[in-house]
């Protein structure tokens, strides 16, 4: 649920910024993954560790779906098909399809993590995949997967299964997406899937859909609709130490914040701002998310000496919106 816009901010630079940001006022991005854990050894200052977990299968003739569990002070994965790098992928995201492969062919993958620093770490161990053959002048798309349905498996995963889709050529792999977002992929020959790194007490909704060999997809399954047991009262996943202040420039007063992000599975890359009870902006990141203190300032009027009420809060890596920090008051200079 969004509250009543207050009219656009206007995005003001502070000298004190430490990081450059995309501002997409009313935008709402939704970054989730899959393959979600946790390794590496990079808290003690070193490189992050090597990825673990990492699996490949062929998503199509020309594309392998790559998945890894998460790494410590990792900022950013790099995915390398043989020795070349091919990809690239902040932390929020631990999946990538590769594409532009060709049809019966063998391919090897790593992953590695670079931290904020700029080191590489270790190589994953390697993951092999075949493409299948490619299929001339295949416009068919499978069938959408019949019975699609699941149950939370603990507070923090939930088993899908499904009953296999039909197509003319034979179905390659199997999506499954969060929303409108793929966060899994599994092979042709499996009909069920575990979705890990999710939050207790929270309601989701899965959907799955077929891929052929040439990259036709299906319709969405069913919606399956589960909640994970639980109790989550968003104060683990809300951002803390928020502080609020204001400065008058340009003929107008500013709100600044800043607030620590919450520690999480993954980079928070989404926060929204609330304004007075109202959502105000969304705030979104590109690759250099800040993980320490994230700071904004947006514009608040001309008038002095009006007291507003400000709140922060994340969308989390597994796509659903953390705890709001708490509610600090700021009051725009000294009423004339």
């Amino acid at each position: 649920m969004r509250g009543v816009p207050v009219p656009p901010p206007h995005h003001v630079p502070r000298r004190t910024l430490l990081r450059r940001c995309v501002l997409f006022c009313g935008a709402l991005v939704l970054v989730t993954s899959c393959g979600r854990g946790t390794g590496g050894d990079g808290g003690d200052g070193g490189p992050p560790g090597a990825p673990t977990g990492v699996t490949a299968a062929a998503g199509s003739a020309t594309s392998v779906h790559v998945m890894w569990n998460a790494v410590d002070e990792a900022e950013v994965y790099e995915v390398y098909r043989d020795a070349a790098k091919v990809k690239e992928v902040p932390a929020s995201a631990r999946m990538v399809d590769v594409t532009r492969l060709r049809p019966s062919t063998a391919y090897v993958f790593t992953v590695r993590a670079r931290g904020a620093d700029g080191r590489l770490g270790p190589g994953s161990e390697e993951v092999r995949a075949t493409t299948p053959a490619a299929a001339s002048a295949d416009r068919a798309a499978p069938t959408r997967p019949p019975g699609a349905h699941g149950r939370a498996a603990g507070s923090r995963a939930v088993q899908l299964a499904w009953t296999a889709a039909t197509d003319d050529r034979g179905v390659v792999s199997y999506d499954v997406y969060q929303g409108n977002t793929k966060i899994h992929s599994v092979g042709g020959a499996q009909t069920a899937a575990v979705v890990t790194g999710l939050r207790p007490g929270t309601r989701y909704t899965f959907t799955v859909r077929a891929r052929d060999a040439a990259d036709n997809l299906s319709p969405a399954s069913t919606p399956v609709r589960l909640t994970t047991p639980g109790t989550d009262d968003g104060r683990a996943t809300a951002p803390s130490g928020l502080r609020a202040a204001a400065h008058r420039a340009d003929g107008g007063y500013h709100i600044d914040l800043d607030w620590i992000p919450p520690r999480t599975d993954g980079v928070v890359t989404e926060y929204e701002i609330h304004l007075d009870g109202n959502r105000a902006t969304s705030l979104v990141y590109g690759g250099d998310a800040p993980r320490d203190r994230a700071e904004y300032s947006f514009y608040a009027g001309q008038e002095a000496g009006v007291t507003h009420r400000v709140r922060v809060r994340a969308k989390l890596p597994d796509g659903t919106w953390g705890g709001f920090s708490e509610e600090r008051t700021v009051t725009t200079g000294p009423a004339r």
